[in-house]
């Protein structure tokens, strides 16, 4: 507008925050047992102390009930008040239906609609890029959305290299329409940024599937050639964010990059001279869980406090494919 005045717009707003994880932990020295390892390498070279494995009674639909549920409630909201569940996943209950549909089931909704969102560890940053694009498309008022995953049932237990860094969980946020005035003040999503570029698939892959195997699978790793690559794509879509709204490190309140590994991590908000501070770290507690990790940092920092209304957010994350991408909110 010519005097300057911002726009009203519908923002995206964070309501609700909630996680679950599964009974069974495993430390690390539980690992020594299992393959050729040790707490002292694992440490060192990933931050990892232990992770949650799923028992048999626990599966990715029954974690992100549990994580949705911990968000309603935090919300003060009910599954009626719903209109749209996305879930983050790459390990499904089923090949189809959709676990969020499941989810949408086992929560007593038969109303709205539901989808999965299937980009590896990125899958969060995508479900609420996703989720955003709906409200602000006049879709959706207020969308459930969850990352949950039950890694261990895809992991090979003889292979040291990938067995000791995933773990299983799911977190969950509730985002809803709010009015806005247009400008890096509001609450909700501000801005994202997502890429992929699938000539690095052979990097970090499942070797099955209903199409070519006929088979779950098993993951495989390069781990260093995903190390190679993942500071450079995190800082690009994290100064991405900054540029579009005009924000630098300095304005940030937290980092909640996805945990998969603390020299990762560590690397990447040196190189946006992000304060350590500022940064969420709970890899060292979960492992890396895909695209349930940003919304179980969310739920442990929101919930202990450190995440306050009003703070400025960004969230980010790099995965399989490869994707990666961020997003930046005001809580």
């Amino acid at each position: 507008m010519s005097d300057g005045v911002q726009s009203k717009m519908i923002r995206s707003v964070v309501r609700g925050f909630g996680a679950a994880l599964p009974k069974r932990v495993i430390t690390n020295r539980d690992m020594e047992a299992i393959v050729d390892t040790s707490d002292e390498w694992i440490v060192q070279r990933t931050g990892i102390r232990q992770r949650y494995v799923a028992g048999d009674d626990e599966t990715t639909a029954s974690l992100g009930e549990a994580a949705a549920r911990a968000a309603l409630a935090n919300g003060g909201l009910t599954p009626a008040d719903i209109d749209l569940i996305i879930c983050a996943t790459s390990t499904p209950d089923n090949t189809f239906p959709a676990t969020s549909v499941n989810i949408q089931n086992r929560l007593g909704m038969s109303h709205g609609f539901a989808f999965d969102v299937q980009a590896v560890c990125t899958g969060f940053v995508y479900a609420v890029t996703t989720a955003d694009a709906y409200i602000r498309g006049g879709l959706a008022k207020r969308v459930l959305v969850i990352g949950a995953e039950t890694f261990s049932r895809i992991l090979d237990w003889n292979d040291r290299t990938t067995c000791v860094l995933f773990g299983d969980g799911a977190g969950a946020i509730i985002i809803e329409a709010t009015e806005g005035e247009g400008t890096v003040a509001d609450r909700g999503v501000l801005t994202a940024h997502l890429r992929s570029d699938g000539s690095h698939k052979e990097k970090l892959y499942v070797d099955g599937g209903p199409s070519t195997t006929g088979t779950v699978g098993k993951l495989r790793m390069e781990g260093r050639e995903v190390f190679k690559y993942a500071v450079g794509m995190i800082t690009d879509v994290i100064q991405a964010a900054f540029d579009s709204t005009g924000t630098t490190a300095d304005d940030l309140d937290w980092l909640v990059p996805h945990q998969a590994n603390r020299r990762i991590i560590d690397g990447s908000a040196k190189k946006l001279n992000i304060d350590a501070a500022k940064v969420v770290i709970t890899v060292d507690l979960h492992g890396n869980t895909s695209a349930a990790s940003i919304p179980l940092a969310l739920a442990t920092a929101a919930g202990d406090g450190r995440i306050k209304k009003g703070d400025l957010v960004m969230l980010e994350a790099m995965g399989g494919g490869f994707t990666w991408g961020a997003v930046l909110l005001r809580w």
